[in-house]
């Protein structure tokens, strides 16, 4: 297709021919050399100009040769995780920094696919392989008078790696939310401006707005990117007294939805209302500013908009501040797990029950679960859930 290759690792321009010699596009074209490649094996790189007749030209010629197939979603990762180019952590993160939406999410996802997560998780594995070693020492040599420090030295040595684990689940919440983004509720009185504050932040009309109060009945989402958080902003109904049953269902839902989010904004219908019962991330706000000549938010206007949307991220900063070094569900379970077993062999130590072989018994199963997080230990349905998750083509 491209007459010759370049030298390994150099770029080269090359036309790129059909069957019938016509030049289908005219390209860059790499070659990278079995362990010096992405996936551990010879790599031949086509950058075609990316227009659809183009790339599917291209394709087609490729599937004229024997042996020539498309590549399954995520293959190509996984033929790298195959050749041990990366383990599992890496090969999740890159699946992440490829979907990621917002910077926060950008940097999670870099943070996992460097080497302090996989590094972290190697040196609990290690610790308690050496922990291990002590305890079947005791074991093997029971008959002899084996020092009591060993028993010392192995339950402190379970303690600094329960301890750690239980620091880095205490962030599930944070990677839930910078995964699935912040909840934001605007909650008011009927006519506070909600609707048109949520309009202007959204850019649309995502919700419907009008001067006749309670038009707003049920709660309505719209998601943005905040100064890199992904944030769900929730229109609730306005607060009243109403008879229609409706409109009361809609208000209840609305209270229900606020006081699961992580921040409430709370607009003023007017200067002199008084608003009660506040978290410490909650925000205050005059609403329909415009009209009362006061500091505050106007839907309308756009004022106070850039101002709303800095407070929201401090106060996310805040929220988030737990430092995230794992991010998925599957990590956390992991590492539950792992910590869970750790915390059963600590008991036998501390309270002398059952014996040696329980507590090596419990300390195996923890190493089992590290290496399952890792991938070290392959559990096909988890890898084959993780890696068709991709896009086709990486």
């Amino acid at each position: 297709m491209t007459g010759s290759l370049p030298a390994p690792r150099h770029a080269a321009l090359r036309a790129i021919r059909g069957a019938d010699d016509a030049v289908l596009d005219q390209a860059l074209i790499l070659f990278f050399q079995k362990n010096r490649s992405f996936t551990g094996e010879d790599v031949v790189e086509f950058h075609v100009h990316g227009s659809p007749a183009v790339v599917s030209a291209v394709l087609d010629r490729c599937m004229e040769f024997d042996g020539v197939r498309l590549a399954q979603p995520g293959e190509f990762t996984r033929r790298a995780f195959d050749a041990g180019n990366m383990n599992l952590l890496q090969a999740e993160a890159l699946s992440e920094l490829i979907n990621a939406d917002t910077e926060q999410q950008r940097k999670v996802a870099m943070r996992l696919l460097g080497a302090e997560a996989s590094d972290t998780v190697q040196a609990w594995r290690e610790a308690l392989i050496e922990a291990l070693a002590l305890i079947e020492a005791v074991i093997d040599f029971s008959d002899e008078d084996i020092p009591q420090e060993l028993n010392v030295q192995v339950a402190a040595a379970l303690s600094v790696c329960i301890d750690d684990m239980a620091q880095h689940t205490r962030g599930r919440r944070t990677a839930e939310c910078i995964r699935d983004g912040f909840e934001v509720a605007i909650v008011g009185k009927v006519n506070a401006g909600k609707s048109t504050l949520l309009n202007a932040l959204a850019g649309r009309d995502a919700a419907i707005t009008s001067e006749h109060a309670g038009t707003t009945r049920d709660v309505i989402e719209v998601r943005l990117d905040c100064e890199g958080f992904l944030v769900t902003l929730i229109d609730t109904a306005g607060l009243r007294e109403t008879d229609d049953p409706v409109e009361r269902i809609g208000i209840e839902r609305g209270l229900k939805r606020a006081s699961d989010a992580d921040i409430r904004l709370y607009l003023k219908s007017d200067p002199d209302e008084r608003i009660e019962t506040l978290a410490q991330s909650d925000l205050i706000f005059l609403g329909k500013s415009d009209l009362w000549g006061q500091d505050g938010l106007s839907g309308r206007t756009g004022e106070g908009l850039d101002k709303l949307m800095t407070e929201i991220a401090q106060r996310l900063s805040r929220l988030s501040a737990e430092s995230v070094l794992f991010s998925s569900e599957r990590h956390f379970q992991c590492l539950e797990q792992a910590e869970a077993a750790l915390r059963a062999a600590l008991r036998c130590i501390e309270q002398h029950d059952r014996g040696e072989e329980f507590v090596a018994a419990w300390i195996r199963e923890a190493i089992s679960h590290l290496e399952v997080l890792t991938g070290r230990v392959e559990t096909e349905e988890v890898l084959g859930r993780i890696f068709s998750a991709f896009c086709i083509g990486k």
